[in-house]
């Protein structure tokens, strides 16, 4: 049995689409932050018995929603998806017949994530690179990390072949504010761990990110779209180290 884990809020945009990618899964659970829009009426409208909807707050942990939605999990294999992302027929296709296989000696598989933004593949850059465990035997790991976060599966991993696509930043602004969420998240978390930045991480981090991006990784082949995903990444860097400067000199002030 494969259940699909989803974690969304306010994404009545995707939602169904993600879904219909789905329905060759036995079990989809879907863990909802409170959404305001559409998302959780659209759900309900499809009256898929499949679909259990669970609603609870994120608190700027992801992994802890991540796990409440294994707990709920009733598959011996679960998959996670993200809203923003299609499995693709051929992936669909290959998952089944992976784990109706004999792998006792397997525990989890990578999966290779293709991002297509403002109406194209980026083919280069940092997402050629992306690989992701998502798919697990339930009860072989958990996940860690409050943003960023990663599965720790124990045991032998493996990877298939066919990607998962991924469709994020719709527009500009959207990725703008996305950035801007996960760096407060993303600060925060090096924070409390009693990590530290200076001025001389703040400028060489980011120039090192444009640079892999755009340059040792060939994003200028992605042209236009190459190029502002190099930037905004960049951007991200900058924004991370900034406020993590940031949240050490309040300190100082409120000592």
């Amino acid at each position: 049995m494969i259940t699909v884990i989803i974690l969304c809020k306010n994404e009545e945009n995707n939602i169904i689409g993600c879904l219909n990618s789905l329905e060759w899964s036995d079990e989809i659970i879907i863990v909802d932050d409170y959404s305001n829009d559409a998302t959780v009426e659209l759900v309900k409208s499809l009256n898929n018995k499949k679909i259990t909807l669970y609603q609870r707050h994120l608190e700027n942990d992801f992994s802890a929603q991540r796990n409440y939605g294994l707990q709920k999990a009733k598959g011996d294999w679960v998959l996670f998806v993200d809203s923003d992302e299609r499995v693709s027929e051929s992936l669909q296709y290959e998952i089944v017949g992976t784990v109706n296989t004999s792998l006792n000696n397997i525990s989890g598989f990578y999966i290779k994530r293709v991002d297509h933004m403002w109406g194209k593949r980026l083919h280069f850059g940092e997402p050629s690179h992306v690989r992701l465990l998502r798919l697990g035997r339930k009860e072989q790991g958990l996940w860690i990390g409050k943003v960023h976060e990663r599965w720790e599966v124990s045991g032998k991993l493996g990877e298939l072949k066919n990607n998962l696509i991924h469709y994020p930043h719709p527009d500009t602004v959207t990725f703008l504010k996305e950035i801007n969420f996960y760096t407060n998240l993303r600060s925060e978390e090096l924070y409390y761990k009693n990590i530290r930045t200076n001025m001389y991480s703040i400028i060489v981090f980011p120039l090192a990110k444009f640079i892999m991006n755009f340059i040792l990784r060939l994003g200028f082949l992605d042209g236009v779209r190459g190029l502002l995903f190099a930037v905004m990444m960049s951007f991200h860097s900058f924004l991370v180290r900034g406020k993590l400067w940031w949240l050490w000199e309040k300190k100082k002030v409120n000592k």
